[in-house]
């Protein structure tokens, strides 16, 4: 890509989704924002470089307000808090944890959802 100084042509199409949003990142890391909103941040990257942005979001950011929309729910499990909503309501709030301790909890039915498909996805493994 030719460095920081290196141009992308227009509008970054030459880019792949994932490298879109490797850049994007890259730029908020740069910068000394107060608050970070990252919307399906790590979809279009694979699963070892989504753990390395979601350690390096957690260590740059510890100090800063971290807004995360994911469906990868591996993503936010750090986070201080959990919003989760259903039909545009918000239906629970509260810490991973609490949420997850909770056996009819919204949050952990879909927790327990997405791993049992991605164990399937795997082979059952």
């Amino acid at each position: 890509m030719g460095g920081l100084d290196g141009e992308l042509g227009e509008g970054g199409r030459s880019l792949s989704l994932g490298q879109r949003q490797l850049l994007c990142l890259a730029r908020a890391l740069l910068t000394d924002a107060k608050i970070l909103c990252i919307d399906e941040a790590t979809a279009s990257v694979d699963q070892k470089t989504d753990q390395v942005l979601q350690q390096t979001i957690c260590k740059r950011f510890a100090n800063k307000t971290v807004l995360t929309i994911a469906h990868r729910l591996n993503t936010i499990l750090n986070s201080d808090r959990v919003l989760v909503l259903q039909a545009g309501r918000v239906v629970e709030l509260d810490s991973p944890a609490a949420l997850r301790s909770q056996p009819h909890s919204l949050f952990q039915q879909l927790l327990q959802s997405s791993q049992q498909g991605s164990h399937s996805s795997r082979g059952g493994s």
